[in-house]
């Protein structure tokens, strides 16, 4: 299980997602789950490091399942279009 941080706005965008990309080898399950229950503080970029994410496991041949969605983030997934593409556990 790759687990997200407390806070996933832009500043820390770039350096979450390596260090979920660089977890994801050693994750063996399928569908890869990401728990996003400790994540507090996001904007939109928290979305485009799920998305990215979501590609990268669809190129190891696993899907991409997310616990624990903030409803803020949920509702702006929504709102993008994209709340199918990041499905919850």
């Amino acid at each position: 299980m790759l687990v997200l941080p407390r806070d996933l706005t832009r500043s820390q965008a770039n350096a979450c997602l390596q260090m979920l990309v660089q977890g994801l080898p050693a994750v063996s399950a399928n569908p890869v789950v990401v728990d996003a229950g400790a994540l507090e503080r996001f904007d939109s970029s928290a979305l485009a490091v799920l998305l990215e994410l979501r590609r990268e496991t669809l190129v190891h041949g696993k899907s991409l399942v997310i616990r624990a969605l903030p409803n803020g983030l949920r509702d702006l997934a929504t709102v993008y279009g994209i709340a199918e593409l990041l499905p919850g556990a």
